[in-house]
């Protein structure tokens, strides 16, 4: 939509700009299971009443001026426009939960939404007892997005009261040792992010995407995990962390699966790129960041993250001892953790686009994302079971659209649980769903082992 500019207007930020091009152009999806089955009228009088229609963001259209230059631009909602109800089965699939995967697979790959409105829907799937949120990916990242849904929510075993998270925090000591340290793992890791986004791709596996998949038709899995077994694991390992688990199981998952389609086809040792969406705000709880939302309060809201590359490396899942993949995962991610590979990532990234513009910048995230294997983030829910509109909800997911990779995984803990999305191009990758099994297996098989060891 074109527009001579207003006195209200409000330009998008350079990462706002970057997900408006036709390469990066990203919806974010957020999957809401409930138990009872929908009220219509009562989600629709949440929505009206909640946080969300107060912030600029969700109540503005994008407009470019004469120049090209997007704007924000204030206008009215009309609900009727953004939310969508299906009282039907949206597929013939046996169940609820695959007949959502499927439509929310549909969804990666349909046309975007509509520019003449502010860029978000929510579908409402009454047959399967669903809500899905579908945001344009330039109004903010999955912080901004998580909070702006919980917002909404109340505790289910305190209606006044909004949803905690649990959310660490790192602590690093100060001395002249970690600054070296700290400066040295920054210098190697930006050069290899450098290289990575001008020529450096990973070796073609089964698993592997490239120029064009984004536009591939997709399917969606889901990996379940306990925390409790990740607690369990992390144990171990002195020291180690839910995310080290979560990333030692992908590290054992992706080997299995390459072990059956590719059982003669690799050697121990080759590495696979994972490319990762780090936060890079300090972390607020839910309330200030839903008073954020109202005052539209600076970087905090939005797209705040940095990228880093996150190696795994093929072993044989037979022929190794499955700690071996915790042991290697921590000692890449505390490396990571000593550096400011994130922060740098977003700064140059920064820098790009206000100085090169928006089809440079995008022409280097594309690369970025094409020469590595696999895409990935996790973002942390509430820590209790939560009610939207006073109806349980009983699984939080989060997905968005295609990206060049054939693999994509998105995590969302809730309430002790935890699933990881399968995203996939079943061109290149038909079975998700024994992939997905290959994560949950390989937890399994940590736990299993520490058990025994124990």
């Amino acid at each position: 939509m074109d527009g001579g500019g207003g006195d209200d207007d409000e330009p998008l930020t350079p990462a706002g700009r970057l997900f408006l091009q036709p390469e990066m152009n990203q919806v974010i999806h957020c999957v809401v299971g409930l138990k009872n089955k929908v009220d219509v009228e009562s989600i629709m009088t949440e929505i009206h009443n909640s946080l969300m229609l107060q912030h600029p963001r969700f109540t503005s259209l994008m407009v470019r001026d004469h120049r090209g230059v997007e704007h924000w631009r204030p206008t009215k909602i009309n609900l009727d426009r953004h939310v969508l109800v299906f009282d039907n089965p949206v597929s013939d699939a046996v169940d609820d939960q695959s007949a959502i995967s499927e439509y929310i697979s549909d969804l990666c790959t349909t046309p975007k939404l509509s520019m003449d409105k502010p860029l978000w829907e929510i579908h409402i799937l009454k047959a399967h007892k669903c809500l899905i949120f579908r945001i344009h990916h330039s109004l903010g990242d999955g912080i901004s997005l998580m909070s702006m849904l919980l917002a909404s929510c109340r505790k289910r075993d305190d209606p006044d009261a909004f949803p905690t998270l649990s959310i660490p925090t790192v602590k690093s000591r100060r001395s002249l040792w970690n600054l070296v340290t700290a400066l040295y793992f920054s210098f190697i890791y930006v050069i290899q992010f450098i290289f990575r986004c001008l020529w450096i791709r990973d070796r073609k596996t089964a698993i592997s995407g490239g120029d064009g998949v984004e536009l591939w038709p997709r399917k969606i899995a889901t990996a379940r995990f306990s925390l409790e077994d990740m607690k369990t694991v992390k144990s171990a390992v002195p020291n180690a962390t839910i995310n080290d688990v979560l990333f030692a199981v992908i590290s054992s998952g992706i080997s299995r699966y390459l072990d059956f389609r590719e059982p003669n086809g690799l050697r121990d040792g080759v590495q696979l790129t994972g490319l990762a969406m780090v936060n890079l705000r300090k972390q607020p709880g839910l309330q200030e960041l839903s008073n954020l939302m109202k005052s539209n309060s600076g970087a905090k809201w939005g797209n705040k993250f940095g990228m880093i590359l996150l190696p795994i490396y093929y072993h044989r899942s037979k022929s190794t001892n499955p700690v071996e993949y915790l042991k290697r995962a921590k000692v890449m991610i505390d490396r990571k953790k000593k550096s400011l590979e994130a922060h740098l990532s977003y700064k140059i990234g920064d820098f790009v686009m206000s100085t090169l513009g928006p089809k440079f910048a995008c022409l280097l995230n594309y690369r970025m994302l094409c020469h590595t294997t696999f895409a990935f983030s996790n973002v942390v829910g509430p820590q209790e079971e939560i009610m939207i509109a006073g109806n349980p909800v009983t699984f939080l997911r989060a997905n968005n659209s295609a990206l060049p990779h054939a693999l994509v995984l998105l995590m969302v803990s809730y309430a002790g649980k935890a699933d990881m999305q399968v995203q996939v191009a079943k061109d290149i990758i038909p079975d998700p769903e024994f992939l997905a099994k290959c994560f949950e297996d390989a937890l399994l098989e940590l736990k299993e082992y520490v058990t025994a060891k124990s």
